[in-house]
């Protein structure tokens, strides 16, 4: 659904190639989506790879897949009714060579008024370090959503179908005294009604950074 520290991580050693903060009146400087925790020195890196790849050939994307293509599977998800009270959810993020960089859980204690929700998100890193991330998703007429979190540029669009969500949105990751933009393609598959599985890609110019995985499950 759903989703960058400004210092050196442990991801520069681990990346084998060159390579956001809403204020919650808490005591957290920052709070950021569990995949960008620690990937500052990633993207610095891969900020200047990415042009020089660009410099050296032309984008040939695949084309994205449809949500629509999964409008038949079952069960269908609604964002009302599974982000619905608290939420657990464990994840990893990988860079680009697919090797786990980061380890974490987090907390979702989502609530809806209508068709406005907030998603109240804890995290906690596998070293101990916790962070917060708040989103703000509201369901439109056609059955869309749009999202907004202080670090998202402009808004989240969802398009749901079937058992799937697609986000695409767009996060300002501060790294030291540079902003840089970095584009998710975010989809979540409902595998029953307490179990979901969320994929996210990180790109920049086209160039994928890493992925993020988490397995979401409902408290009873």
């Amino acid at each position: 659904m759903k989703w960058i520290a400004d210092r050196p991580s442990r991801l520069a050693r681990h990346a084998p190639a060159p390579g956001p903060r809403p204020a919650n009146g808490r005591s957290h400087q920052a709070a950021r989506p569990a995949a960008l925790a620690g990937l500052g020195a990633l993207v610095r890196r891969a900020h200047a790879a990415v042009l020089a790849l660009l410099a050296a050939f032309a984008l040939a994307g695949c084309a994205a897949i449809d949500p629509s293509e999964y409008s038949s599977e079952k069960p269908r998800l609604d964002l009302r009714s599974y982000f619905d009270g608290t939420i657990d959810a464990w994840g990893i993020f990988q860079d680009r060579s697919g090797r786990v960089v980061r380890r974490f859980t987090v907390v979702i204690r989502a609530s809806w008024d209508g068709d406005l929700g907030t998603l109240d998100e804890d995290f906690t890193y596998s070293d101990g370090e916790r962070e917060k991330r708040v989103w703000t998703i509201r369901r439109r007429d056609d059955g869309s959503y749009v999202g907004t979190a202080d670090d998202v540029v402009g808004e989240a669009t969802g398009v749901a179908a079937g058992n799937a969500l697609n986000w695409r949105y767009t996060l300002a990751l501060k790294v030291d005294d540079e902003v840089y933009q970095v584009d998710f393609d975010d989809w979540m598959f409902l595998v029953d009604e307490d179990v979901m599985l969320n994929r996210a890609v990180m790109s920049k110019f086209g160039i994928r950074l890493g992925e993020v995985f988490l397995s979401f499950r409902r408290r009873r």
